[in-house]
């Protein structure tokens, strides 16, 4: 064997090994390898690609991210409607559908029926032709929807190319597989907090992320949400034959494609009724949203003969949880500004408990979705918290309605420095253009000062307010020129906190690359992007002066990130401001990449950090465990192994014990540390 038929055949071996390790971690949820395992053997697979790209192939899991944006979406038709589903809200409903079955079968004898939880999440049909990913469509009107196929490319859970378990059947000629695109929990919630600290509009729930992040224009975007995919069900099949929903099932399985575990076969519909109950009680626990259950008849025969209505099958039907909501009124609406210029509309509600939580504000996102919902000031609404975390308005009660309501209408000047107000075209949101802007002057240096960027403790939304109000600063630079006497006259402020403060400001002066890029606050750029940038190049010199074509060529970067940052470093009042900051005694260290010991305690498991610790920073503590393999989290999960709990915890050390999470003091963690 040639040396080219050698690395031909490494770069095989490395393909089939990375489909492996996302089968058993994305479908059948039992990983063999860690995260940095499988991180090894891709960034090997990269390697050799690279140095042979006549070996490149379209099914190599290398090529997930790398397609142009575009311009719009192409029309994606179903040669199967792709139908939505009829709606039950009570056990009555759907008895009525077993007994509308029956007559249409003329049968009474027993009827089995496969229950799947109703995914809460974007419909989609994919096509493989011979085991090899074609393409992919959103619903649509379920005739014709929109060709997302390089976006569904860039979900890990989605093979690329089929699986052929030993044993079983071979691969279909052709199959058009529907699935839901949806957002775990954890992943909208880290999501949404990262577009927080980076002053971008947060979504709604994990179903308007999952959208949303699917129909970007420009597939890197995509690249980076965390997408994954459950299957649930065949419109066309071409070389196969199957007999029952529930062999559907495993099959999809059998291939490689990602199954709800969750989903039982039931004897009876009374037996579909008690599991929709089941899962109803263990719905918040479930590490997705569902906003149901799915009985369908387990006999494809049937649903054969059953067949469809116009919009929906009459073998199936969605049984769904009555959403957590209560009625209250929008006693107004104002608007807020972040540090990008950005406005969003805020409802004030009338006092409400929802789900337990008393809700006195809720998003309203931007004009759009205030116009879609018809929102006035005065109106009576209904109010979940989307994801039992956000608040929002869900319905407007029209019918509640006296004439005294008022539109509202976004303000012509921004309300924080009346400047002007624009929405480019292609944005959902309002934007004030004055980079001087008090809000978003404000803005920036809380960012700043915040914990993933330079960690400046004591230094949060009202202190800032306060120092800007009062003219002791006026810009990030200011923060570093700060003295004693500055402070000391404040309410509030004494010797010693004037003291504490001007030392964390003194001690952030040492910080990492990735740290800084995040504080700079630019455009896209949040910690992920932050740290692949700073890994990339190293120094801060090399970032500042990175070409267009340079960053773009960085694996996860995409164009939109790559021309914002290179706008940021070309902007001469930006690079003035970083000169101004080394000049005041910033130390940007450049960034050596983490060596892990292989056999640590520590590898491979997910860590929190909750509460004080005396013998060392946190984010040095966080450094150490994951120069040893760690992965480092802000919340606590089911999948968080370990939790360290410092002074004063808070609320995570109590999710921890009752998810039954390991908890190490402060002494243990540090006994633990070289372990």
């Amino acid at each position: 064997m040639d040396e080219k038929q050698d690395t031909g055949a490494k770069i095989e071996e490395l393909r089939r090994l990375i489909d492996h390790h996302n089968y058993r971690y994305y479908a059948l949820d039992q990983p063999e390898i860690s995260d940095s395992e499988y991180d090894r053997l891709f960034a090997e697979l990269v390697r050799l690609e690279n140095q042979n790209p006549e070996l490149i192939t379209p099914d190599s899991p290398t090529q997930r991210v790398g397609f142009a944006p575009i311009e719009k979406f192409l029309p994606f038709p179903h040669e199967m409607p792709l139908l939505s589903l009829e709606n039950a809200t009570t056990e009555k409903d759907v008895l009525e559908f077993e007994t509308r079955i029956r007559k249409h079968l003329g049968y009474n004898g027993p009827i089995e029926y496969v229950a799947e939880p109703k995914m809460d999440g974007l419909a989609v049909e994919m096509v493989y032709q011979d085991g090899i990913f074609t393409g992919a469509g959103t619903r649509g009107d379920g005739f014709t929807g929109e060709d997302v196929s390089v976006n569904v490319r860039t979900i890990r859970s989605v093979p690329l190319r089929l699986r052929v378990e030993s044993g079983s059947s071979s691969l279909p000629a052709k199959i058009a597989v529907r699935c839901e695109v949806f957002m775990d929990k954890k992943d909208f919630e880290a999501f949404n907090e990262t577009r927080a600290r980076a002053n971008e509009p947060l979504f709604a729930n994990p179903r308007n992320a999952a959208a949303g992040s699917l129909r970007q224009l420009d597939p890197s975007v995509t690249a980076t949400r965390p997408l994954r995919a459950f299957f649930y069900g065949v419109g066309v099949l071409q070389g196969a034959q199957l007999e029952t929903q529930w062999e559907t099932l495993n099959a999809l399985k059998l291939w490689g494609l990602p199954v709800n575990p969750k989903s039982k076969v039931c004897r009876d519909i009374s037996e579909a009724i008690d599991f929709f109950n089941q899962l109803a009680e263990e719905r918040e626990d479930l590490p997705y949203e569902i906003d149901g259950m799915v009985i369908k008849v387990n006999r494809l025969d049937w649903q054969s003969e059953l067949g469809e209505k116009s919009r929906s099958p009459r073998w199936a039907i969605a049984f769904k949880f009555n959403p957590d909501e209560a009625q209250t009124h929008v006693l107004d609406i104002n608007v807020q500004v972040g540090r990008t210029g950005i406005l969003t509309p805020v409802a004030f509600l009338n006092p409400v408990l929802v789900g337990g939580v008393t809700v006195k504000r809720a998003t309203l996102h931007n004009m759009d979705e205030i116009e879609r919902k018809g929102i006035c000031i005065g109106d009576a609404v209904m109010v979940h918290r989307a994801g039992d975390v956000i608040p929002e308005v869900s319905e407007v009660l029209k019918s509640r309605r006296t004439g005294e309501e008022k539109p509202f209408y976004m303000p012509s000047a921004c309300p924080s420095c009346e400047g002007e107000i624009v929405r480019l075209p292609d944005e959902a949101f309002h934007r004030c253009l004055n980079r001087n802007c008090p809000a978003q002057v404000k803005g920036s240096i809380v960012h700043f000062a915040s914990r993933d960027a330079l960690n400046i403790e004591g230094l949060g939304d009202r202190t800032v307010s306060r120092f800007i109000d009062e003219k002791i600063i006026s810009s990030v630079p200011d923060l570093y020129e700060l003295r004693i006497d500055d402070l000391e006259h404040l309410p509030g402020f004494g010797a010693k906190s004037a003291s504490n403060l001007l030392d964390s400001i003194e001690g952030s002066k040492v910080t990492t690359l990735s740290r800084f890029l995040y504080a700079l606050g630019i455009s896209h750029v949040g910690t992920h992007m932050a740290e692949l940038l700073a890994s990339h190049f190293n120094s801060l010199a090399s970032v500042r002066s990175a070409t267009l074509e340079q960053l773009t060529e960085i694996t996860g970067v995409g164009e939109k990130v790559a021309h914002a940052v290179n706008s940021y470093f070309a902007n001469p009042a930006n690079r003035q401001l970083i000169d101004s900051l080394i000049s005041l005694g910033l130390n940007i260290q450049s960034t050596q990449p983490l060596v892990h010991a292989g056999s640590s305690f520590w590898m491979g498991k997910t860590v929190v950090f909750t509460g004080g610790l005396s013998s060392l920073p946190r984010p040095e503590a966080a450094k150490a465990v994951a120069a040893k393999g760690a992965r480092v989290t802000d919340n606590v999960s089911r999948n968080t192994q370990v939790v360290i709990a410092g002074k004063d915890p808070g609320s995570k050390l109590a999710k921890a014990q009752k998810l039954g999470v390991r908890i190490m003091d402060e002494d243990e963690f540090t006994r633990m540390l070289d372990a």
